[in-house]
């Protein structure tokens, strides 16, 4: 799941509101009254007595000085976000607390408490409360967020087939980012194994680059999405949040602009990894690319058995997207 932005604004200051908007805060927490001004300045959340979200309500706030303290956060119930404050910023009663339980919110009052909020235990709480009058601190700290994201461990599949199949529908996922080379999306036609599959951002003879677009596959495919998370490629649709990953493994969340499903002739490709069979099917043309193990671009009419590829293993099946341990064979 990412990391929650919320900034605290005590007293009205538009310049702040809007640094929050602009640095991409999902909330901003204000006083009563002033929901309706936060609501002029853009959309986003509002956590006020008559906001979206009601301190005390929704959100429960803890000041931890003691165990006691600690005990009384972890009262709260599961579905309740828990701001944890501190007096003196602390690590321990963090650490007490992530280790515990889930929706807790830290507050900090630069980047440099974030950052440390969001790392402890490997782990992080599961979003950050930022209280500054400080324009520049909201900015870092939104790059900061944008900065953060999920980490997988990829591997080498060597290419073990290619078959020619026949026409087909395929996605093509048009997001709100541009992309790197080196980065695309993991596609696979088991959730328990996915490719890299490149985005469309290299230059060729035939036409122009996107490199907002991951021609990814058939619509029956997986697709990694944020919080370990998969979704059927036909799903997708605009606004839907996806993952993408470079060849690193560091994952970045962006949103579907567009999906495009077209008939198109097909292609399937098979490999193994760490003995375990993954298979995709993609549109079968020289501009769709899987990502090498250095982190090129390959197109799959250039693929051949032995050649190694970028690909995510995980054991567990999927119900609905999410991950569950139950015997779940798909061939």
């Amino acid at each position: 799941m990412s990391k929650r932005f919320w900034v605290e604004v005590k007293k009205w200051d538009k310049n702040l509101v809007t640094a929050a908007l602009e640095s991409g805060a999902q909330a901003v927490w204000v006083g009563k009254g002033m929901t309706p001004k936060v609501k002029e300045l853009g959309i986003i959340t509002v956590i006020a007595p008559d906001g979206d979200l009601k301190p005390g309500e929704d959100v429960v706030e803890v000041m931890v000085n003691s165990k006691k303290d600690e005990d009384k956060a972890l009262r709260a119930p599961a579905s309740k976000f828990v701001v944890v404050r501190t007096q003196n910023w602390k690590v321990i009663p963090l650490e007490n607390l992530i280790a515990a339980r889930g929706n807790l919110i830290a507050s900090v009052s630069n980047s440099k408490e974030a950052k440390l909020a969001l790392e402890i235990m490997e782990r992080g709480a599961d979003g950050i409360l930022l209280h500054t009058t400080d324009v520049n601190e909201i900015k870092k700290t939104g790059k900061l967020m944008a900065e953060q994201g999920e980490k997988l461990h990829l591997v080498q599949a060597k290419i073990t087939a290619l078959k020619q199949l026949g026409m087909g529908d395929r996605v093509c996922v048009d997001t709100m980012t541009n992309m790197r080379p080196g980065q695309g999306m993991l596609v696979g036609n088991s959730s328990s194994g996915l490719f890299l599959v490149h985005a469309e951002n290299v230059e060729t003879p035939y036409c122009a680059p996107r490199p907002f677009r991951v021609n990814a596959g058939g619509v029956h495919a997986y697709v990694r999405t944020p919080g370990s998370k998969t979704a059927y490629l036909a799903d997708l649709a605009v606004g839907d949040s996806v993952l993408v990953v470079d060849s690193r493994g560091k994952g970045e969340v962006t949103y579907v602009g567009r999906s495009k499903i077209e008939k198109r002739p097909m292609m399937l490709v098979e490999a193994v990894a760490q003995g375990q069979k993954l298979s995709l099917i993609l549109q079968n043309a020289e501009t769709i690319r899987l990502t090498r193990p250095g982190g090129e671009p390959v197109s799959i009419a250039k693929l051949k058995p032995g050649d190694k590829v970028l690909a995510f293993l995980e054991e567990a099946g999927r119900h609905f997207g999410m991950k569950v341990k139950e015997t779940i064979t798909e061939k």
